[in-house]
């Protein structure tokens, strides 16, 4: 638009200027000595038209031509400007990707290059960030301390440099170094959100109720905090600061402190009815309780309600009554009752309401006042019931199995076991023993199962065993013979046995009928084995 206005401008004062020329004819003498020069007024015009054209023209070239090296100079800065953005933002979507190594590169890079004040503190703060993600703790702490070196003491860098520092030592689990970093800019009354929520994180973390509680409002007044969060740490802290109010009776001034909508929170509650039990206003305990079990059910608040002196008990049985008629199946308003009957000394309801309660849930607590219950009615079998119910409930408590057992152990390849004739069995399994050959297998009734080896070593004796020492003296032993047990003999072993040579077990051939000889009568040789008994007896 302005280009036109101007182009029409001139359009104008020319046509006008025409005119203007043609209508006064006339000549203009130019005296410059030694010359006399005459001209038309027309021409002289236009002469004085070109030459200003002619000296702008000249003029701004030679502007142009002086300004070449501040061009030179403006062209390389942006090219660097464009480099070290370029860096930048790769470096920053990188580390927002989540790949620190290649985003620490990239932002390294951009620290040793560029020269201007704020990137390199950007630069080394974002390069810190990504070592803080790969772990590399020493290397973040020695970007953070180049940040805080070039950020010198421009406030704005500095609050950065320190933010940033708090937030990674927040992460890492150093509270109190980040509450160190933070210090100053709470002294010089900084009061930016996200400095108030660094602090209030390192706050909580090391457990200062009162500042706690002060930043939580703070946030949740600003609509800075959810309102869940918020409530929640302005419980805690609360109640941190009644209990710890209590001692020095500081506690009143404390509740009156706190607003109408925090003195209904679950923990606030409970240790502000605590704090007036302990000072004998039951009364006052009563209505903080009732207050704020009308806002939200809680079973805390029910079970702290249902905790109170004989004097009490029929305001607030009527009380939770009522309550009761709104939830008739709450098993943690039940049991509660049931207390309260109980503190009350009226025995049977409080059975009633414990056993309703028992019906919807198995407690600990419910079995526990059950038990009591019943001790104070002299049941002391239903009260030992409902007591090993209570421990059942309240954890978890192992199966014994009295049938577990061990496998039996292979004692086949033991080359110092000792066989009953005398020698030593090796390389023979009980399974071989139990094939062929002269020894045939064992019979069920001695042959010792899998059931016989239990974990109690009081009970390591075979049924048999037990039979046998169960039995009179003078009783036989059923699967054995008595000759059979005087045979063997327990007693140790002399040293020169272990040099005899290692007997077989392998089945004896048939031998070759023999023309019989007239002999002595020799003792008959058992041909099979006999039960191994190992009593200690010839």
């Amino acid at each position: 638009m302005r280009t036109w206005f101007w182009t029409l401008l001139l359009a104008v004062i020319a046509v006008a200027l025409a005119v203007v020329l043609r209508s006064h004819s006339g000549n203009v003498l130019l005296l410059v000595w030694p010359w006399r020069i005459s001209m038309s007024l027309t021409l002289a015009v236009l002469l004085i038209v070109a030459a200003f054209v002619v000296l702008y023209i000249g003029l701004r070239l030679l502007a142009w031509l002086l300004a070449i090296p501040d061009r030179v100079r403006a062209w390389r800065g942006k090219r660097a400007q464009a480099r070290d953005h370029e860096l930048l933002e790769r470096g920053w979507i990188g580390l927002l990707e989540g790949r620190y190594s290649h985003a620490e590169k990239d932002l390294t890079k951009l620290l040793e290059q560029t020269k201007v004040q704020t990137r390199r503190v950007l630069a080394a703060l974002s390069a810190a960030r990504a070592a803080h993600g790969l772990g590399e703790f020493d290397r973040r702490d020695r970007l953070l301390a180049n940040a805080q070196e070039q950020a010198g003491t421009d406030p704005g860098l500095v609050e950065a440099t320190a933010t940033v520092s708090a937030d990674m030592l927040l992460d890492q689990g150093r509270a109190e170094r980040a509450l160190a970093v933070l210090s100053p800019l709470a002294d010089g009354g900084a009061r930016h959100l996200h400095t108030m929520r660094l602090l209030l994180r390192a706050h909580t973390a090391l457990g200062h109720d009162e500042q706690v509680f002060t930043l939580a409002r703070g946030l949740l007044r600003r609509n800075a905090l959810a309102r869940t969060e918020g409530d929640h740490l302005i419980d805690v802290a609360g109640a941190a600061r009644l209990r710890a109010g209590a001692a020095s009776d500081a506690w009143r001034a404390i509740w009156k402190d706190l607003k109408a909508e925090e003195r209904l929170l679950p923990e606030v509650a409970l240790a502000g009815a605590s704090a007036f039990e302990a000072a004998g206003e039951a009364n006052e305990a009563a209505k903080v309780l009732e207050a704020a079990i009308a806002v939200k059910f809680n079973p805390a608040l029910v079970a702290a309600y249902a905790r109170c002196d004989a004097e009490q008990v029929s305001r607030r049985l009527a009380k939770a009554e009522t309550w009761l008629q709104q939830r008739p199946t709450d098993p943690d308003l039940l049991t509660a009752l049931g207390m309260l009957c109980l503190n009350g000394q009226l025995w049977g309801q409080a059975e009633r309401y414990l056993l309703r309660s028992l019906s919807r849930r198995s407690d600990a607590q419910t079995h526990a006042l059950l038990g009591s219950l019943y001790d104070r009615l002299d049941r002391p079998a239903d009260a030992v019931r409902h007591w090993r119910l209570a421990t059942a409930a309240s954890m978890a408590l192992p199966v014994l199995a009295a049938d577990a057992s061990l496998p039996a152990a292979d004692i086949g390849s033991d080359p110092y076991r000792v066989d009953a004739e005398g020698g030593y069995a090796v390389g023979l399994s009980d399974a071989d023993a139990d094939i062929g050959g002269d020894y045939p297998a064992l019979p069920p009734a001695v042959a010792a199962s899998a059931s016989d080896y239990v974990l109690d070593p009081d009970a390591r004796a075979s049924k048999e065993q037990q039979a046998r020492a169960l039995a009179p003296e003078d009783a036989p032993v059923a699967g054995g013979s008595s000759d059979f047990d005087e045979y063997f003999d327990s007693a140790p072993i002399p040293a020169a046995a272990f040099d005899s040579p290692v007997p077989s077990y392998s089945p004896v051939p048939p031998a070759a009928p023999a023309v019989p000889k007239p002999a002595a009568p020799a003792a008959p040789v058992p041909t099979t084995k006999p039960p191994f008994k190992d009593d200690g007896s010839l």
